[in-house]
């Protein structure tokens, strides 16, 4: 496994102003959240990633630690292997959507519904806190955030 690699904080703090503090995968803001977010390689160092700013998203530990070095999964659909969502190349609400109530990330697209599944995007416990959420008026994230 190759080391970690040194992200300088003006690097984290650059994607992470990009990202508007939300996991760019599952969309959860830092604020609503205790755990510290962290930077993921969209294409994992152990693939050949670099540490540039076109290869890294700030991610909800969570999810990123899910991602792993994976960058493709099944569509539980159609049983199609695809990259996963990459947020620098792609848009997120081309591939997600929320639920009505707010509570689940839903994949519009054969790379959305590869990702959620992946990243596990839909675990209870955090489907029940966004549900809390979207009760306060806090989630989900709205366009302009």
């Amino acid at each position: 496994m190759a080391p970690l690699a040194y992200i300088p904080q003006s690097l984290r703090q650059f994607v992470a102003e990009q990202a508007k503090f939300r996991c760019e995968y599952c969309q959860l803001r830092q604020e609503l959240c205790p755990e510290t977010f962290e930077v993921d390689h969209i294409i994992p160092r152990a693939l050949g990633g670099k540490t540039a700013p076109d290869n890294l998203c700030y991610a909800y530990p969570v999810c990123n630690n899910a991602k792993r070095s994976q960058i493709t999964a099944r569509d539980p659909e159609t049983g199609q292997r695809m990259r996963l969502f990459d947020p620098r190349r792609q848009s997120w609400n081309r591939h997600f959507r929320w639920s009505d109530d707010g509570g689940h990330v839903l994949g519009k697209t054969v790379v959305g519904r590869a990702t959620v599944e992946a990243l596990d995007m839909n675990r209870p416990r955090i489907v029940h806190i966004r549900l809390l959420w979207a009760a306060m008026g806090l989630h989900p994230p709205s366009e302009k955030e």
